[in-house]
């Protein structure tokens, strides 16, 4: 079946009116910036037509969100919004922190009614630009009460995999009291998952807030239509299980890879460290070196700190590595080490190894994984991360952490055959340890890459990706279908 699933014929637009549509995320650097660039998307697809703003959250515990928006308002494409802060109970009075984020963000309700309802009622100086969609990504569905108040079509931006929100979807079905204790046939993925897969919140369902997660999930059905960060060629088994519409989805429409190819680089505080880090990559040879990142919230362990450099020694390739302290409090970032010494590493560790790695702290991942030295990356596997790999054609070696990573490592390897493992999830192999014998030989497979085939495939997906984007590729023609609909409303 021919994607995005969109009911009926498609809409007339208007010759040359102008609408405007209105985007909310939730305030974490992976919800926020996917959907900035979403809204880029938008504008250059149809510039003459379209008009962005953004209703930013803001928390106080995380600063970078607002040097991430101060950032792209001086590029003024983009109209921002900056909501007031409101107050929020202490998080310790929450059982998981999808229960206190969720909380936080729908405490913004009647500023963001009040907001939403400025924008439909204010005219420019020429004419009335009408307002005519709001979109809002996973965790924000309270918003869906703002937008039928208002009378506002409202739509889902899914920033995560098709077959991520085909499990979501699928949990709503299952009896609440399902006990997941050995695999999970779920029809976006051709193979059951096994129990060691499922996400965290499917385990410990108090501790990690399951039915916080399902209640979200039940309202995605509510929405004018679900856009989806992916692309067809990407997850062509996934987007076809939706095709029977046995759940009454609204339609589907596959948009991405929607990425940030510019990255922090350009705002980041921490812009020497970054010279430091590219000059240094400038010096190695072309595909020579592997590159371990973690994600903005990724930390790990001393032990396992020593278990990586034993491995990576042993590997003898090149390294670069991004190496973060774990954050002092709840819901704060981790921050870089003020001294990366070497009570970390095994003793020697890092004269053993000055002529071929380099240690750092934080770097701009897709300016590193844009570079010509890199080829491989161990990754955390966050969707925004696998998308900029298979963007540059850099083959993954999968450490999922949290969230729904599990679920992604799991796409990579036994879905899409695009990645190697060093871990699918961290509670198999009897314990969160990884050790250095599984770093050594995930390293090497990555590297060697199953004698260039896994490079070749993953340079291939690479080519369809940017295709995609490409004027009659995929995702610009679904692109293309959601903006018509979106101007029918006018």
């Amino acid at each position: 079946m021919k994607f995005p699933i969109v009911a009926g014929e498609k809409p007339q637009v208007q010759e040359m009116r102008r609408a405007e549509v209105a985007i909310i995320a939730t305030p974490s650097m992976g919800n926020l910036i996917p959907a900035v660039e979403f809204a880029t998307h938008l504008i250059n697809h149809h510039p003459s037509h379209i008009s962005v703003v953004i209703l930013a959250i803001s928390m106080p515990q995380r600063p970078i969100l607002d040097d991430y928006i101060q950032s792209r308002i001086a590029n003024k494409q983009i109209r921002f919004i900056q909501l007031h802060h409101v107050d929020s109970p202490p998080p310790d009075q929450y059982s998981s922190g999808i229960e206190f984020i969720s909380g936080y963000i729908e405490n913004h309700k009647p500023i963001i009614k009040q907001t939403l309802n400025h924008l439909q009622t204010t005219v420019s100086d020429s004419e009335p630009v009408p307002l005519v969609g709001l979109f809002i990504d996973m965790f924000c569905t309270s918003m869906i009460d703002v937008a039928n108040d208002l009378n506002i079509p409202c739509y889902l931006f899914f920033s995560s995999p098709a077959a991520s929100l085909g499990f979501m979807l699928h949990l709503t079905t299952l009896p609440a009291t399902e006990s997941f204790v050995t695999e999970l046939a779920v029809p976006s993925y051709a193979n059951a998952i096994p129990s060691n897969i499922f996400p965290s919140f499917c385990i410990k369902k108090e501790e990690f807030g399951y039915s916080t997660f399902v209640r979200h999930t039940l309202r995605y059905k509510e929405t004018r239509g679900i856009i989806v960060n992916t692309f067809q060629e990407l997850e062509p088994y996934a987007l076809d299980s939706f095709s029977s519409n046995y759940m009454d989805l609204p339609p589907i429409y596959p948009v991405g890879p929607i990425i940030d190819h510019v990255g922090p680089a350009k705002w980041h505080s921490n812009r020497s460290g970054h010279e430091k880090t590219i000059e240094w990559l400038d010096r190695q040879p072309e595909s020579s070196v592997v590159f371990l990142c973690f994600g903005s919230m990724g930390t790990l362990t001393p032990v396992q700190v020593r278990e990586i450099a034993k491995g990576l020694e042993r590997a003898g390739y090149r390294f670069l590595w991004a190496l973060r302290e774990p954050a002092k409090a709840k819901l704060k970032l981790p921050n870089d080490y003020e001294n990366l010494d070497e009570s970390l590493f095994p003793d020697g560790f890092i004269d053993r190894t000055a002529e071929i790695g380099l240690v750092c702290g934080w770097v701009p991942q897709v300016s590193v994984l844009a570079h010509k030295s890199i080829g491989g990356f161990v990754s955390h596997c966050g969707w925004n991360s696998i998308l900029e790999s298979i963007s540059y054609g850099v083959p993954i070696a999968t450490w999922p952490l949290y969230g729904e990573q599990q679920l992604n490592a799991f796409e990579m390897v036994r879905e899409l055959g695009l990645g190697v493992e060093i871990r699918l999830d961290s509670r198999d192999k009897g314990g969160d340890l990884v050790l250095a014998e599984d770093v050594e030989r995930g390293v090497r497979e990555l590297m060697d890459g199953g004698d260039g085939e896994l490079r070749k495939k993953v340079k291939e997906m690479s080519e369809k990706s940017n295709k995609a984007l490409m004027e009659n590729g995929s995702s610009f023609k679904a692109l293309g279908d959601l903006i018509d609909v979106l101007l029918s409303n006018i």
